[in-house]
């Protein structure tokens, strides 16, 4: 193996980190590699101005899709260095990512690879998740705690959580540019982008479901009816501050949980809603007893039946997410 990836392992690997989720599939991210640095930058004509009024949730997709990045070169045998922000003068320019050749490439690093093609954003209501004390153990060893920090709200939190999303539905009642903004991205995709129908809840599957976002109502039959409530565990990452490098890291840290999860045949559903409205917010904070700032919850739970089959959510095509220069498609 050289000193530099091929092309074609960028190219797999952006492909990998263009599965992250992000708000409403929006996809905010943009690659460009010239042969021996890959340069990731957000993109704020993606951002969600409606719902993301800072941009916080753009930054922490981006996160996540370096998260990605990071575990789908692991498996190609290569190790990242990052430097943050690296251009004061363009602040979406996010992170300039080096290589170096693996010492050697672990079952580990397959399996998390592995990991990010069968993940998705599950909406439907959980079985509790089974063997959770020695899981959560081994996920807390995963990644860095000065990059977020991790809490796990009991079920006694849950009145106050549902509390929460329905005063965030409430404060959001008629403001219409979020509506109109929520309308456009769900139900339907555009251009590879968007929640697809097939992904939203039903309005009695939602019932079941008291944390969830309030999305328009699926038409689709009542799926899980086992299921009578919810009963995930409810994870909460939080940074000390909100600044810009804080939250790329809390969504790298994303990424990490996110796909721990799904390989321990755990389904997962991000919920950013919560964290959107201040009043929100803070109910959310002082769930934690923390002086830290959440940034995204996380449901965690069992799926009751397979559904290999459900179609895969839309992602914008290798050409439109990477551009690489003449030098870099040559190392094809």
């Amino acid at each position: 193996m050289g000193h530099l990836p091929t092309g074609e392992i960028i190219e797999k690997a952006v492909l990998l980190a263009g599965r992250a989720p992000s708000l409403h599939n929006s996809q905010p991210w943009h690659w460009t590699f010239d042969g021996a640095t890959l340069r990731l930058f957000a993109v704020p004509e993606r951002m969600l101005a409606a719902t993301d009024t800072s941009g916080r949730q753009m930054l922490i997709s981006c996160g996540i899709a370096l998260g990605h990045l990071r575990a789908a070169l692991a498996a190609a045998g290569w190790r990242i260095r990052v430097a943050r922000f690296p251009d004061p003068n363009r602040r979406e320019h996010l992170a300039d990512i080096t290589f170096e050749p693996a010492r050697m490439v672990t079952d580990g690093d397959r399996e998390r690879a592995d990991a990010i093609l069968r993940r998705h954003t599950d909406r439907l209501p959980f079985l509790a998740p089974t063997g959770w004390p020695d899981f959560e153990y081994v996920l807390r060893s995963t990644f860095d705690p000065s990059d977020a920090s991790l809490y796990i709200l009991g079920d006694d939190s849950r009145p106050t959580l549902a509390r929460a999303s329905e005063m965030t539905a409430s404060l959001r009642r008629y403001d219409a540019d979020y509506h109109a903004e929520l309308r456009w991205w769900t139900g339907h995709t555009i251009a590879d982008t968007g929640v697809p129908e097939q992904a939203l809840p039903s309005q009695e599957e939602r019932q079941r479901v008291t944390v969830g976002r309030r999305f328009p109502d699926a038409t689709a039959a009542s799926r899980r009816s086992e299921v009578a409530a919810d009963q995930s565990m409810i994870l909460v990452l939080s940074t000390d501050g909100d600044t810009p490098d804080e939250l790329v890291r809390c969504g790298e840290v994303l990424s990490t949980v996110l796909l721990e999860c799904t390989l321990a045949g755990y389904a997962t559903c991000p919920l950013t809603h919560l964290i959107e409205v201040p009043h929100s917010r803070a109910m959310v904070g002082e769930l934690t007893a923390s002086s830290s700032r959440p940034q995204v919850l996380v449901r965690v739970g069992i799926a009751p039946e397979s559904e290999e089959n459900a179609p895969a959510t839309p992602r914008r095509p290798l050409g439109e997410i990477l551009e690489m220069t003449e030098s870099a498609a040559g190392t094809q």
